[in-house]
């Protein structure tokens, strides 16, 4: 589910048809069912992707957004798409020495007098016209009244620059889903296209009104407001998501001023996620090195990696480096020697340690012993131990040139003045 709000609200729900007429229901009971304002359907697959020999159903190639009005003022902004090619060719078919295509429209005022139109005469032309005599002059001396030969009637000359467009209505088939090939695609499961929150946050918010999101996941919403010069504010329960949410703005808004509420900012706050949750507390740990969460987040067992770093030592070969966290409050050389193992086993160039305890003396010492990954552009300890404390004051891994193969780096935005500012709530 998604939703948007904003400071006039008109919320948005995002779902599959299996769901939707069930949520439609609870909405109904709080929006109030005369708040109720479309069902859009979005085409998000085609019908390859769900058929097969023997199919008892058609293909399911579409999700639902549900939209509702709070209130009467909500904003809603209409939306237009560009002409269809052949229909610009059959609409517009005329081409001016500037390069502009235009059409010829009729003038006549269509009912005459019992519809209260002026009668009088343009271009030796008399009849019933749709404009003022005033208005028609005006036109005449810019070039937009058309006679096409002597006598005929005079016609309307129409860009189609100064078209608004097609009227976007609530079936959406041209907003494709993120491929496996797509240059935004960053990995996340349910990653949404950034076109499709950009209309839904362009329809429904002005510029400074506040977007929210409260299931964020990989952040889309959050970058389609940053972009639009919108307010945001981003909520999920995993600190996966919202570190994913931090790489994506800082990658594709350098420089940009948020806060993070929730996360760990110091080590009793690492301590106290540790001991609540000890997933959470590696999938944010994993984070602090902006490695990707081994076998996508899921929970199981203990393989001895818990996440990746991937990398290319000659900018062209992707290695990778091993993760591994450690949240409790012993530690010991054996952990090291383990690592060293999962290296050798995955045939990794690399392992990180992270450990919420101090390391000990010989595990420090066990690490120095692996040596070093040695590359054309420089060597680097194969072992590397950090604490977390260590991480949160700034301490990076020395590691080659990296390549974020499976959280891709976010395209960056060509934008000034990407600011989030204090929200005034």
């Amino acid at each position: 589910m998604r939703i948007l709000l904003e400071s006039l609200p008109l919320p948005y729900l995002h779902c599959d048809a299996t769901a939707s007429h069930y949520l439609k229901v609870l909405l109904d009971a709080v929006f109030q069912s005369d708040s109720f304002l479309n069902e859009i359907i979005w085409k998000r697959t085609s019908g390859k992707s769900d058929y097969s020999q023997g199919a008892k159903h058609f293909p399911r190639l579409h999700d639902v957004i549900l939209l509702f009005r709070k209130r009467s003022n909500a904003i809603f902004n209409p939306l237009f798409a560009e002409h269809d090619p052949e229909y610009v060719k059959s609409k517009y078919p005329h081409v001016d020495a500037d390069g502009r295509r235009y059409d010829l429209w009729d003038m006549s005022g269509p009912g005459g007098a019992a519809k209260g139109n002026p009668h009088y005469e343009i271009l030796g032309v008399t009849r019933y016209w749709r404009y003022s005599k005033e208005r028609m002059e005006r036109m005449l001396s810019e070039g937009r009244v058309i006679q096409p030969r002597p006598s005929a009637v005079p016609r309307e000359k129409r860009y189609l620059d100064e078209s608004s467009g097609v009227v976007i209505g609530d079936v959406w088939t041209d907003i494709p889903p993120i491929n496996s090939q797509a240059q935004e695609r960053l990995g996340y499961p349910t990653q949404k296209p950034l076109a499709l929150l950009e209309r839904i946050v362009s329809a429904s918010s002005h510029e400074g009104d506040v977007c929210l999101d409260p299931f964020a996941g990989c952040g889309t919403l959050v970058h389609a407001a940053q972009k639009l010069n919108r307010q945001w504010i981003g909520i999920d329960i995993t600190h996966l998501a919202i570190s994913l949410i931090e790489k994506r703005l800082n990658d594709a808004f350098p420089g940009i001023q948020y806060e993070v509420h929730g996360t760990p900012k110091d080590l009793a706050g690492a301590r106290d996620l540790a001991a609540r949750d000890k997933y959470q507390f590696q999938w944010w740990a994993v984070s602090l090195v902006n490695a990707v969460p081994y076998g996508g987040k899921k929970k199981g067992a203990d393989t001895g990696i818990d996440g990746l770093i991937y990398f290319k030592p000659d900018a062209k070969t992707t290695e990778k480096a091993i993760v591994s966290v450690k949240g409790g409050e012993n530690v010991s050389v054996t952990m090291i020697r383990d690592l060293g193992h999962v290296v050798e086993r995955e045939r990794a160039k690399m392992g990180i340690f992270i450990t919420l305890a101090e390391p000990t003396k010989p595990m420090q010492t066990e690490a120095v012993k692996a040596g070093f990954y040695e590359t054309d552009y420089g060597k680097y300890p194969k072992l590397q131990i950090f604490t977390i404390e260590e991480l949160l004051s700034g301490k990076k891994p020395q590691l080659p040139l990296l390549d974020p193969t499976a959280f891709k780096k976010a395209a960056k935005e060509d934008l000034s003045g990407s600011k989030q500012t204090d929200l005034d709530l």
